[in-house]
């Protein structure tokens, strides 16, 4: 069953999924294929052997077993829930064996970065000219909070000359295809202005794997006397702490994220206010 899932969530992959999801799904399938071998000694099972024993089980096989946080392995088991109702939808089954398992995630605080620390690594000099366009990426991602997918797909047709008189990127969020509307101010605009017509393919700005990209962020935080752990994601993080943090309305911050519901904007709410 969670072979036929998948395959047909490969055919919505580029349409409502995204290919990133699809190997999520893949991954959890095999995942739980080796947690039956490892456990039950069999290939398979059918739905009735599934219980709160089983799925508490297959939760602690992959803590127990894969370097991950309660939250990613607590998403495993999201993923095997969202197969089991695929079934229970479908008809083959009359009972849910996830009714009586409640999918429990810890709070974790976001990371951001505070006002002077993206000053010093936007002022920084690098001797090395990959540092600098790393810096350059995640910058202008701390002025515009799209993320890493996002910037990869950003091109010179979503930024136009809006109602105001100034310039906006105005694109559809690769993740849940909500528009985003993100004024452009001074920096990145100076980013863009610095790789114009210098990049291939169409590319604005200089894009490299994400997992290089975190690499070359570490580095980049040492060099800066930074004591955080900084990923791409976390100049997302730090847009929307601090557009809260200097009075921009949440609806507003939360419209340019691209969220689709306001209650994720507001996990960045308790931000302390920046006094003028």
């Amino acid at each position: 069953m969670f072979a036929q899932h998948n395959e047909q969530y490969a055919l919505k992959v580029g349409k409502t999924a995204t290919h990133r999801t699809y190997t999520r799904y893949e991954l959890t399938k095999n995942r739980l294929a080796e947690y039956i071998r490892t456990n039950y000694h069999v290939e398979d099972i059918s739905f009735r052997e599934i219980n709160v024993v089983f799925i508490e089980g297959f939760y602690l096989f992959i803590r127990d077993n894969y370097p991950c946080t309660h939250n990613t392995a607590m998403k495993f088991v999201q993923r095997f829930r969202t197969v089991v109702l695929f079934a229970h939808n479908l008809g083959l089954i009359n009972f849910n064996p996830f009714g009586a398992y409640k999918l429990k995630f810890e709070y974790v605080e976001r990371g951001y970065l505070e006002q002077d620390e993206l000053d010093r690594i936007y002022q920084k000099t690098f001797a090395s000219k990959r540092l600098e366009q790393v810096r350059d990426m995640f910058i202008f991602s701390c002025y515009t909070g799209l993320s890493y997918v996002d910037v990869c797909e950003l091109r010179a047709e979503n930024i136009k000359v809006s109602f105001d008189g100034n310039l906006w990127i105005i694109k559809k969020r690769h993740k849940t295809n909500v528009t985003s509307n993100i004024r452009l101010l001074d920096i990145p605009k100076a980013i863009l202005q610095k790789y114009d017509g210098k990049l291939p393919d169409g590319k604005i700005l200089p894009v490299i794997s994400n997992q290089k990209m975190n690499d070359y962020l570490k580095e980049i935080a040492t060099v800066c006397g930074i004591n955080k752990k900084i990923t791409y994601h976390v100049a997302r993080h730090s847009f929307a702490t601090l557009s809260i943090s200097y009075g921009v309305p949440i609806e507003s911050v939360s419209k340019m994220l691209g969220h689709t519901n306001i209650r994720t904007t507001q996990i960045y709410a308790s931000a302390p206010r920046l006094v003028a």
